[in-house]
C-alpha cells in the first residue's frame, strides 16, 4: 500500500504563495472547490473556476472580486458529459488567454449510489466514472502542453479514505477514487522522468461539512466537522513552491 503523507498541521500559505501562477479549480461553485479556489486568489493565483451552475461559479467569481484578488474566469461545463473536443476547445481558450496552467485542482465529484455492488445501477455507475475518473484524466490530459508552459506546474487530484482502503456500499464513488489514485501515480511515474517535471500527488480532505458528506452520512453531528476552508489551504500547499519534490504521493488534509 503506497504510504500516506500528511499536509503540515500548521502550514498556512504566504500572501504571494501563487503569485502571478494560474489555476484551475473544477467543481468551484460550492463546497471544497469553491473554497480552494477562494483560497487560491487570496494567495495571488489568476483562478479559472470550472463547475456546472453559472449563478454559482458567478457567486465564487464576486466573491473573489471582493478580495481584489486578481480577476477570474469563468468556465462552464457538465464534466459528465464533455467530450475530447470540448476539452481541446477548454485548452485552446485557455492557451490564446494566459499561454499556460500553473495548477490543476481536480475537486469536481459526485458520490452516486450508497448500495451493494450487486444492486448498483449501470448508468448511475457510468455517470460516476465519468465525473470522478474520465473527466479529470481528459481535462489533464488537454492541458498537458500548458502545463508544460509553466516553470512549476502542479496537479492535485481529490481522493478519499474509501479510495485508499475499500469499504462496502460505496460503490462506484470508492472505484473511481481508487482508480484516481492509480492514475495519478502512473502520470507522475510518466511526468517526473522527463526535462520539466509535472508535480502529481493526490489530497484526501477527510470528513468536511459539505453537500455530499451530508448526503453519505444524513444523520452524522456535521458541527464535529471541519469547514472546506480549513482543508482549502492543503490545495494550495500541493500546487505552491511549498509541495516542490513532492510527486506520485498521497497526502491527507486532516491528522488521522
Amino acid at each position: 500500500m503506497t504510504e500516506i503523507l500528511q499536509i503540515p498541521p500548521a502550514y498556512l500559505p504566504a500572501s504571494d504563495a501563487l503569485k502571478d501562477r494560474v489555476v484551475l479549480v473544477t467543481g468551484a461553485g460550492d463546497g471544497i472547490g469553491r473554497a480552494v479556489a477562494i483560497a487560491c486568489a487570496k494567495v495571488g493565483a489568476t483562478v479559472v473556476l470550472l463547475g456546472r451552475t453559472q449563478s454559482k461559479l458567478e457567486a465564487t467569481y464576486d466573491a473573489i472580486e471582493q478580495l481584489g484578488a486578481p480577476r477570474p474566469a469563468i468556465l462552464t461545463l457538465d464534466l459528465g458529459t464533455t467530450t475530447v473536443p470540448e476539452f481541446g476547445g477548454v485548452a485552446a481558450s485557455l492557451a490564446q488567454e494566459y499561454g499556460r496552467i500553473d495548477g490543476i485542482a481536480h475537486v469536481a465529484g459526485v458520490l452516486g449510489a450508497r448500495t451493494p455492488l450487486e444492486q448498483y445501477d449501470s448508468k448511475v455507475w457510468s455517470q460516476v466514472l465519468a465525473i470522478n475518473l474520465t473527466a479529470p484524466f481528459l481535462l489533464t490530459q488537454a492541458l498537458l502542453p500548458l502545463l508544460r508552459a509553466a516553470p512549476d506546474p502542479a496537479v492535485v487530484f481529490t481522493s478519499s479514505g474509501v479510495g485508499r482502503k475499500g469499504r462496502a456500499f460505496w460503490g462506484g464513488y470508492a472505484v473511481s477514487k481508487f482508480a484516481l489514485e492509480g492514475l495519478m501515480q502512473v502520470w507522475a511515474d510518466e511526468c517526473s522522468g522527463v526535462s520539466k517535471p509535472i508535480r502529481m500527488n493526490s489530497l484526501n480532505p477527510g470528513p468536511v461539512r459539505t453537500s455530499m458528506r451530508l448526503e453519505a452520512y444524513p444523520g452524522e453531528d456535521r458541527d464535529k466537522l471541519v469547514m472546506p476552508e480549513q482543508v482549502a489551504p492543503a490545495f494550495v500547499y500541493l500546487m505552491s513552491a511549498a509541495g516542490v519534490g513532492h510527486t506520485g504521493q498521497a497526502f491527507d488534509a486532516q491528522t488521522r
